[in-house]
């Protein structure tokens, strides 16, 4: 079996096992109290700190445990922009951020604050500049994830930091993918993590608020975690996360070698296997372990259920696997093409061998889908050299296959316009044009849905 989703949750390390089992009998009681019992939760806890900060690179007192990742991030956003508020109320995000820091924004948005979302490169990076036109007067708080959860783009954190430190504005990042290779670079106020993503137990998250930045908790508090994460402290998952930090760490050169070059493996010979693909994510500034590819005429839930039945586990931001229709917010955000979504996300460890028995698979799987699928004979009206596809009713990825079928019937010049009411072609139809060499016109209204305006260049 290959588990290639590591970036939605890594496998428990074995060091991480060994810790949780034995702190289970040393680490149940208070650590509030002082007696025995209570004297040895406080040394477990206050080691694992300890051990958490040297990792993270930061002082013991400015880091605090959370129940996750997730709370980490609100926690950290709400309490630096309530720590801020004389300063103003606007908050900066890019459009790539984990849906945690989406959220935030949104609910700080619907209380009446302001927010900027930058928007990112066909690669998925920000540009410094645009964090620097973005600040005003009145910011209060930007936001940077270290690397994208999606496609591994690793984002110009400490060019950002600088930029936001001269503004005098404190920069909150979310670590969550790139804690298990490394410390963060550079001057940072905030940062934010979840142990489930390097190999520790769920439920453990952190904190870390740098000495001298403005913070003020919400929300009900406590003495505990210094009044930043109320509750009695999970000590044995603690101890589990602080020392699988460690362990990963202490392989992350060696590992971060051998599996980029399987990631390189697979980001070179997935185009050759598969036809009609586009790889995503930069190329160079990126995770070692994760690669993003989208494959044209594809289903791509359909995709990872026979991908599952051969053995392999992957995630997608293809708009076919949510409920809702809508394409990932990182894709879309990007301009790449969505349909048939693969998120190949490698745990440390991960044998060669299991990529190499990967490709083939993902090359029978997408034959098959697109078999399964199959492309609906369009209802087309053919007008001089303009022609209309009627796709309305239909969802990813039909309205480009049906595009693809029929673009060679107008002349060079000529221009199909494609009928559609599914949200996800908006994204995949001007996808498509950059992947094949047509020009994307635009979009116009239509009785029903939108079409979608095609010339054919070549």
């Amino acid at each position: 079996m290959g588990y290639f989703d590591a970036a939605s949750s890594a496998p428990l390390h074995p060091v991480a096992r060994q810790a949780l089992q034995a702190s289970l009998d040393e680490g149940w009681a208070d650590p509030a109290r002082l007696y025995r019992e209570g004297r040895r939760a406080r040394m477990l806890l206050d080691a694992a700190r300890e051990a958490a900060a040297d990792a993270v690179g930061c002082r013991a007192d400015e880091l605090v445990f959370t129940p996750s990742g997730t709370r980490a991030v609100h926690s950290g956003i709400a309490g630096a922009l309530a720590g801020r508020r004389r300063s103003g109320r606007h908050l900066i995000v890019s459009s790539v951020e984990h849906s945690s820091v989406l959220h935030s924004a949104e609910s700080f948005e619907a209380d009446g604050g302001a927010v900027t979302r930058v928007p990112v490169s066909r690669t998925g990076a920000v540009a410094v500049e645009s964090y620097e036109e973005a600040l005003r007067p009145d910011t209060a708080l930007a936001c940077l994830q270290s690397a994208n959860h999606e496609v591994g783009t690793e984002q110009p954190v400490a060019e950002v930091a600088a930029v936001c430190r001269e503004a005098g504005v404190p920069l909150l990042v979310d670590a969550a993918q790139s804690l298990t290779w490394g410390r963060v670079e550079g001057d940072w106020s905030v940062l934010t993590g979840s142990a489930h993503k390097w190999g520790g137990p769920s439920g453990v998250g952190l904190l870390v608020v740098r000495k001298g930045v403005r913070f003020a908790a919400q929300g009900p508090v406590d003495e505990r975690e210094s009044g930043r994460a109320a509750g009695f402290e999970n000590i044995p998952a603690i101890v589990a996360a602080a020392a699988s930090l460690r362990a990963v760490r202490a392989e992350a050169a060696a590992e971060a070698v051998r599996l980029r070059e399987l990631t390189d493996r697979i980001r070179a010979r997935v185009p050759e296997l598969v036809a009609d693909v586009e790889v995503v994510g930069d190329p160079v500034r990126r995770l070692p372990g994760i690669v993003t590819f989208s494959c044209l005429y594809v289903d791509g839930e359909t995709l990872l259920h026979e991908l599952d039945r051969a053995g392999f586990s992957v995630s997608s931001g293809s708009s076919c696997t949510s409920s809702t229709l809508t394409p990932s917010h990182v894709l879309k955000a990007m301009g790449v093409l969505s349909e048939g979504n693969v998120r190949v996300s490698l745990p440390p460890g991960t044998p060669a061998e299991d990529v190499e028995r990967f490709l083939p698979a993902l090359a029978d799987a997408v034959t098959t889908v697109r078999e399964k699928l199959g492309a609906p004979a369009p209802a087309a009206v053919v007008r001089e050299d303009s022609l209309v596809v009627d796709a309305l009713g239909k969802r990813c990825p039909i309205p480009v296959i049906e595009l693809a079928k029929v673009i060679g019937d107008v002349p060079v010049g000529g221009t199909v316009r494609v009928l559609s009411d599914d949200e996800a072609a908006r994204l995949d139809i001007p996808a498509w044009c950059e992947m094949r060499g047509q020009r994307y016109v635009g979009e116009e209204p239509a009785d029903q849905g939108s079409a979608y305006v095609v010339r054919r260049v070549s």
